[in-house]
């Protein structure tokens, strides 16, 4: 599937951060940073706006390059792949946002079968898996309404659901609670959980307090560009 480079003979885990930095216009978005992710650790990034959550994400989904060091995904420098092979990456990364991000003229069937089909699976595969999706985030009995039908809660629901239903090895949730009620919070982050017990490696950027000392899970502290805290098993302090 992919090249894999000579990067030495230490275990980088899943995901691995070497030394990277980002620069914009002379300002610094990211300074540096290393860190490494093992396959099904449940990570929190926190910080102020501006502290580099974002262009860190956009490093690991490949929207953007660093400056300087390297992201390697297993034992992958994922900046140097051919496109064909960065494809096949990106299908082994969900990632939900705050803002859901949904077809709107699609039910959520549609919404979740359409991220299969442009993975190129099957019609046999759609039908059996969207279902089991909807169900893994409490949500088979919306399943044909439509995001418009559907209360916040639901829709990050369904966004959840899209980008687990092709099985991938990490979940990016950036801000998934940010428009949501502390009812509807909980009922996300306890999805997140399920979704992460499950095996699936889970990194979340939120700034909501409560998320993150209810998790008791690795908490990884950015602030100007650089980690500030990185604590197994932590609390939110900024």
């Amino acid at each position: 599937m992919f090249e894999t480079p000579n990067i030495g003979c230490y275990d980088t885990g899943m995901l691995y951060f070497d030394k990277v930095s980002k620069h914009y216009n002379g300002c610094i978005a990211l300074d540096g940073v290393s860190f490494r992710v093992a396959p099904e650790e449940f990570v929190s990034l926190v910080g102020h706006s501006g502290a580099g959550k974002t262009t860190l994400l956009k490093m690991l989904l490949a929207e953007d390059r660093p400056t300087a060091g390297a992201v390697f995904f297993e034992e992958t420098n994922i900046h140097t792949l051919p496109s064909r092979d960065m494809n096949v990456l990106r299908r082994r990364i969900g990632a939900v946002f705050q803002d859901y991000r949904l077809l709107n003229n699609r039910t959520a069937y549609e919404n979740i079968a359409f991220a299969m089909e442009a993975a190129g699976r099957g019609d046999d595969e759609i039908s059996a898996d969207v279902p089991h999706a909807l169900e893994l985030v409490d949500l088979g009995e919306k399943m044909w309404n439509f995001p418009h039908e559907l209360s916040g809660g639901e829709k990050q629901r369904v966004a959840i659901a899209r980008a687990i239903v092709n099985q991938p090895d990490i979940l990016i949730a950036d801000e998934p609670t940010g428009n949501l009620d502390p009812l509807n919070t909980y009922d996300i982050v306890q999805i997140l959980k399920r979704i992460n017990d499950l095996g699936t490696t889970v990194i979340l950027t939120t700034h909501n307090k409560g998320v993150i000392d209810s998790l008791g899970k690795r908490v990884i502290t950015l602030e100007r560009g650089k980690i500030v805290r990185d604590d197994p098993a932590g609390r939110y302090v900024l």
